[in-house]
């Protein structure tokens, strides 16, 4: 009997040593993840956002040998000193072709790399307007637009807390998966919150870990590199094994015509009976020329960088060594990165990671609005907030509802701030962080309406997204609709039942600020009697 005791007990010392792990683990950097989980959930529509960010480029996606023979003429015409190009063929997703190259002497400061998008049936640069794209919201998941490599040591911080929090979350609930379908907004308060968390987290809780553990394995050499220390003397090395497809050879120093790529790229793809996904050539118009073609990322759920290569001499054809087959460790490696990324998923795989990674955002921010909930609903009547809970409550309102409008801030600007502004993406960038800057101010100098102020300005600023671009394009809802144009149609959607959502909760916002009084009103005066108690 008393090891049975014992043994309950010890087991409710864990739970409440877990509990405190938990509520701490996900406080601590819970905004920065909100952030992380947000970005990263728009970020699996990467492509289709930078295409709603540019409507002056509309093309179809042509066959690859096609653009690759396109690509190779105008790269042959424009960068024929360029120590190496990169050639992405065009796909349904990005139906432009892809061009990187690399200036032998660049000037001082610049990388010395210049992007070109080609129209796939022309061959001819097609330029829109300079922005960021889907790409800052990709850029932000992983380094919160910080200095290499501070941003992502931070990212990395925050995933590590973020698995501490999951775990710890499973071994706290005892009854997690029966409090899954119990959910009970009308009590409000922290009940209401509770459920909401509980079901938020346990509805994706093998994406969420996942995620977050695939998130860590993309830094595992940044974040541990000591074994690749011990056995590389130069790190440079190591890249070349663990990515051969990505190798740079050196050059001979003498001139020679380079090959034609697009029947490397048929040979290829029939060798594979798959796409190749990116065409690398390293020193063209050199008799050290070589030619690398890697395997299309979408053909299978393994990270590109890590998927099947093959190089052939980029005089004569030869080919020179490859791998049509991953090792086990190799593909094991590139499933759990590939998982993580999720660019093989297909349009209704892809919803699917974006809702479940939107659940695993409002799991992060039910849990930081939980902690307010729990320490409000022990605080003595009529006591004086603790500073320390109108800190929290600030910062989450100004994080977690500013978050949006800064986003909203974004894509007004794209269409607002003139289309040949010099620096015209940096303009973006500064209006998202004064948005959110400013949400954040507000949060602090109005405490009493933060939430029902800024979800409401939050879903306003969501539904004009699509008002400013009929107003400031001709690709709008009224036309994307009819013409099955889904990449414009489905963003300027989303921005609605996005704002729909957020509408909600400032309707719940208010209502939760009303409540108070109403209940304060019901309740009867004290008779003397009772207000001084017996004598």
């Amino acid at each position: 009997m008393k090891s049975a005791t014992g043994k309950a007990q010890g087991e409710e010392g864990l739970r409440q040593s877990m509990s405190w792990l938990h509520t701490w683990s996900g406080l601590i950097f819970g905004w920065a993840l909100f952030a992380m989980f947000l970005t990263g959930t728009l970020s699996f529509f990467r492509p289709e956002i930078t295409r709603w960010m540019q409507p002056e480029i509309q093309a179809q996606a042509a066959p690859t040998l096609e653009s690759v023979a396109l690509a190779q003429r105008y790269l042959t015409d424009h960068a024929p000193d360029a120590k190496r190009w990169f050639i992405t063929p065009p796909t349904e997703r990005e139906p432009l072709i892809q061009l990187l190259y690399q200036v032998p002497k660049p000037k001082p400061g610049e990388r010395g790399f210049v992007r070109v998008k080609l129209d796939p049936h022309s061959g001819q640069a097609v330029q829109g307007r300079e922005t960021r794209g889907g790409d800052f919201f990709y850029r932000f998941h992983f380094e919160l637009e910080m200095a290499f490599p501070w941003g992502r040591w931070l990212a990395s911080i925050a995933g590590m807390f973020m698995l501490v929090a999951i775990i710890s979350g499973i071994i706290t609930h005892k009854k997690i998966f029966a409090d899954f379908f119990t959910f009970r907004p009308k009590k409000g308060g922290q009940r209401a919150w509770m459920d909401g968390h509980n079901a938020l987290s346990v509805l994706g809780l093998p994406f969420h870990l996942m995620i977050t553990f695939s998130g860590l394995v993309l830094f595992a050499s940044m974040l541990m590199p000591a074994g690749i220390l011990a056995a590389y003397e130069n790190p440079r090395q190591y890249t070349d094994d663990m990515f051969p497809g990505f190798k740079v050879t050196a050059p001979r120093n003498q001139p020679a015509p380079l090959i034609e790529l697009a029947p490397l790229v048929e040979q290829a793809e029939q060798r594979w009976h798959g796409r190749v996904g990116r065409i690398t050539v390293n020193n063209p118009g050199d008799a050290g020329a070589t030619v690398t073609l890697t395997r299309d990322a979408a053909d299978g759920v393994s990270y590109g960088r890590l998927a099947p290569y093959a190089r052939y001499d980029g005089v004569t054809g030869a080919f020179l060594e490859g791998r049509d087959e991953l090792s086990p460790t190799v593909r094991t490696a590139g499933v759990i990165v590939g998982l993580h990324l999720g660019l093989f998923a297909e349009p209704l795989l892809r919803w699917f990671y974006f809702l479940v990674s939107l659940a695993g955002t409002g799991m992060v921010g039910s849990g930081l609005v939980l902690w307010i909930a729990k320490r409000r609903q022990k605080a003595r009547a009529g006591a004086r907030e603790a500073f320390s809970l109108r800190l929290v409550d600030g910062l989450n309102a100004g994080t977690i509802a500013g978050l949006f409008i800064a986003i909203a801030a974004f894509f007004w600007a794209n269409r607002l701030v003139p289309a040949d502004l010099p620096g015209r993406p940096l303009w973006e960038v500064r209006a998202f962080f004064t948005a959110w800057g400013l949400s954040l101010a507000y949060a602090f100098a109005f405490p009493k309406r933060k939430w029902q102020d800024l979800l409401t300005l939050a879903a306003a600023s969501l539904a004009l997204v699509p008002v400013v671009n009929a107003l400031t394009t001709s690709r709008h809802l009224g036309v994307s609709l009819p013409a099955g144009d889904w990449v414009m149609a489905g963003f300027d959607l989303t921005c609605l039942a996005g704002a729909l959502l957020l509408g909600w909760m400032a309707r719940k916002a208010t209502r939760a600020r009303k409540a108070p009084a109403k209940r304060a009103a019901r309740v009867p005066s004290p008779s003397p009697s009772e207000a001084y108690g017996p004598r």
